[in-house]
């Protein structure tokens, strides 16, 4: 019987196109491509000629490709990483490529691609190509459509897309999604949509439980302790950087075990999109605070004409913390620099701690997380930035002009007035 119930599988996924190998050397290519270009090759350059503009996936490369006879070819490995999702914390989590989440995929609607996965962790995985409309024997359900990729194993997907917008890849082994196992997948529309944006960014949402002394989430808690954007919680996130003027689209996917109500400080967008592509102009809404359920993408667009370093996170309390968990109580830093600010008689009052020891200039990590999108922010801006935080910054064109040429050279100048001081341009009031 299990002998026929194999061969059923091995036939009918051969026959819909999808090759399942114990060896990794077997398909399509004679040898994988190196991890480890594969960190590296995630910039713009990739993108030359392509007639799309890409995402910005911060803290997260993209996934180069290479053509053979007109189709885009992917090359995905499933393997154990080693994140560091904030200065003091590094954990053990399984993503593709070396990274958690997975590097991001930008195609082409109409796009006829391959995709290549091989299989490096310790036991079966597969991949499903969340909200994509493809064939059965491609949507990577193991043990339903197709046969599960062993230790060792390859699978190759090969699929023509004809959708666009926001969608998503993952494994579809429960824990290994808890473990950091996805990835953006962006399909990009054969003509742009209306307003085109000048910036493009994508956000993914995770939970993690991690006890203390470990390193290793707990995939069966559903008490989380960090909170992360792209792999990253505050104050490590980098953000967005944008120009005065500028159209922006971001795009938020969430592929934890929390619904999460993502909050745009300053700015009112627009919902333009889902998880199943672009809504039509008749249903967008105006918002500030947009609610992103398990398994779906929002994509949110607002024209960025308030100068300013404006906070985006999910406004659940906890989630703007990191290590806040009963069995571990709130991280605290102190002797940064900078006092801590409580009244003579706070161990008099009922309810005292509450945020003096967990967020505030106690907390500050400036030097820790510097880089250039962090450029201009206010002294001691870190300690305020915990859990799911980030910032969306609308530059003036010079200051602007300024970040984006020290990103490119990689080279950070002085910030001027530092240690100490108040950055003038954030006392003024954007809205006149």
């Amino acid at each position: 019987m299990m002998r026929n119930r194999r061969e059923f599988f091995r036939k009918s996924l051969l026959g819909a196109g999808l090759l399942v190998s114990s060896q990794a050397g077997g398909g399509q290519m004679s040898a994988p491509m190196s991890t480890t270009g594969d960190r590296k090759a995630g910039g713009d350059p990739i993108y030359a000629g392509q007639p799309f503009l890409p995402v910005e996936t911060p803290d997260i490369p993209n996934l180069p490709w290479k053509m053979d006879n007109g189709v885009k070819v992917f090359h995905l490995v499933a393997e154990p990483v080693k994140r560091q999702i904030h200065p003091d914390k590094t954990i053990d989590v399984w993503g593709y490529n070396g990274t958690s989440p997975g590097p991001t995929i930008q195609i082409l609607q109409e796009d006829h691609v391959r995709i290549i996965v091989d299989n490096h962790l310790p036991e079966a995985t597969s991949v499903h190509w969340h909200g994509l409309e493809i064939p059965t024997g491609m949507d990577g359900v193991p043990g339903l459509t197709q046969l599960p990729i062993p230790p060792g194993g390859r699978s190759i997907y090969e699929f023509t897309l004809h959708q666009e917008g926001t969608y998503f890849y993952h494994s579809h082994m429960a824990m290994q999604e808890m473990l950091g196992m996805l990835g953006a997948f962006i399909l990009h529309p054969k003509k742009p949509h209306q307003p085109r944006v000048d910036k493009d960014f994508v956000i993914m949402l995770q939970e993690y439980s991690v006890l203390p002394n470990n390193s290793v989430p707990n995939t069966m808690s559903m008490e989380f302790n960090w909170l992360v954007f792209n792999g990253k919680a505050g104050p490590a996130i980098t953000p967005m950087i944008t120009r005065l003027g500028d159209r922006v689209r971001i795009r938020l996917i969430n592929m934890g075990m929390d619904h999460h109500p993502v909050h745009l400080h300053g700015n009112t967008f627009w919902v333009t999109g889902t998880e199943a592509g672009r809504a039509p102009e008749s249903t967008w809404r105006p918002e500030n605070t947009v609610l992103v359920g398990v398994a779906q993408a929002r994509d949110i667009e607002f024209d960025a004409k308030y100068p300013g370093d404006w906070m985006l996170h999910c406004h659940l309390p906890h989630h703007m913390m990191n290590q806040m968990v009963s069995p571990v109580g709130p991280m605290t830093r102190l002797g940064t620099g900078m006092p801590v600010e409580i009244s003579p008689d706070a161990n008099h009052v009922p309810g005292f701690p509450q945020d003096a020891y967990m967020e505030g200039a106690g907390m500050a990590m400036d030097k820790s997380v510097e880089k250039p999108e962090n450029y201009g922010l206010q002294p001691w801006w870190s300690g305020f930035m915990q859990g799911m935080m980030t910032l969306v910054r609308v530059l003036p064109p010079d200051e602007y002009a300024k970040i984006m040429a020290m990103i490119r050279t990689k080279r950070l100048q002085p910030m001027p007035g530092m240690p100490g001081g108040w950055n003038p341009r954030g006392t003024s009031n954007p809205h006149p």
